[in-house]
């Protein structure tokens, strides 16, 4: 809307300054002033478009460095410059709290919402992208809380928390007008759940965190929580065949990884 705006400005000062040249000039400068203003707008809607499709490429160009098949888990660390070149985008949700996504896994994650309203399911982002620093705050948070043995038995080191790759999404419910975001109240709807898992792979999502896969993927089953691929056919054949993304890269846990959860 600013951006609209200062276009409008820039329109109606180039022909107040034409205005004021040609008053002097009789019938001769109407013409004049009238091209004079046409050129203008011209050039400025040339502008905007320039500046719209330069944006847009360089968004296409930031996904185009995502890799939507990264695998972090307890035994594969984030890489060390994905953050800094990880296209983020900052949204509020409905609880008032600030979120952070990766930009092409928010666009899929749009589409996956409006898809599951059609069903009268109502979603919303309870978190996402979480920096590596943040863990570590966390990590500290925990420890003065709840002792060294708590935090090494439920929460992930920093660096090896999927959340850093911004792909990773957890999700809560809207039931009849109220947020339900707590993890004891979520699991009550397993009926609600079973309708979102159904149309994730459509737009490019898996469920991480499967049921009976715990020793694989080192966390208990989390309905909420779902992983973007980018790729809806990959996303389809992790899901028809009821795997885990180690399973598909076929890196499959070296040494103990099994729950408690993140």
């Amino acid at each position: 809307m600013r951006r609209k705006f200062r276009n409008i400005m820039i329109v109606l000062g180039a022909a107040a300054a034409s205005c004021s040249v040609l008053a002097a000039c009789g019938s001769t400068g109407s013409t004049t002033e009238t091209t004079t203003t046409a050129e203008t707008a011209e050039i400025t809607t040339e502008a905007s478009a320039a500046t719209s499709e330069a944006a847009t490429d360089a968004a296409t160009e930031a996904a185009a460095a995502v890799d939507y098949m990264i695998l972090v888990n307890k035994e594969n660390k984030l890489p060390g410059d994905w953050e800094a070149k990880l296209p983020i985008t900052k949204i509020q949700n409905s609880l008032g709290d600030d979120v952070e996504v990766e930009s092409g896994a928010y666009d899929a994650y749009l589409k996956l919402k409006s898809d599951l309203e059609k069903d009268g399911v109502k979603v919303d982002l309870d978190s996402a992208y979480r920096s590596v620093e943040a863990q570590q705050e966390i990590i500290d948070d925990f420890t003065v809380r709840y002792g060294e043995d708590y935090v090494k038995k439920y929460v992930a080191v920093p660096g090896f928390s999927e959340h850093h790759t911004g792909l990773a999404l957890d999700l809560y419910l809207n039931i009849d007008g109220k947020d339900v975001y707590m993890n004891e109240d979520m699991v009550k709807y397993p009926e609600v759940w079973e309708k979102i898992h159904a149309k994730l792979s459509d737009h490019g999502f898996i469920l991480r965190y499967l049921e009976g896969k715990e020793k694989i993927t080192g966390y208990n089953y989390e309905p909420w929580h779902i992983r973007y691929v980018g790729d809806v056919n990959v996303a389809k054949e992790i899901t028809d065949k009821g795997i885990t993304l180690e399973e598909y890269l076929n890196v499959l846990p070296k040494g103990d990884v099994a729950p408690p959860a993140e």
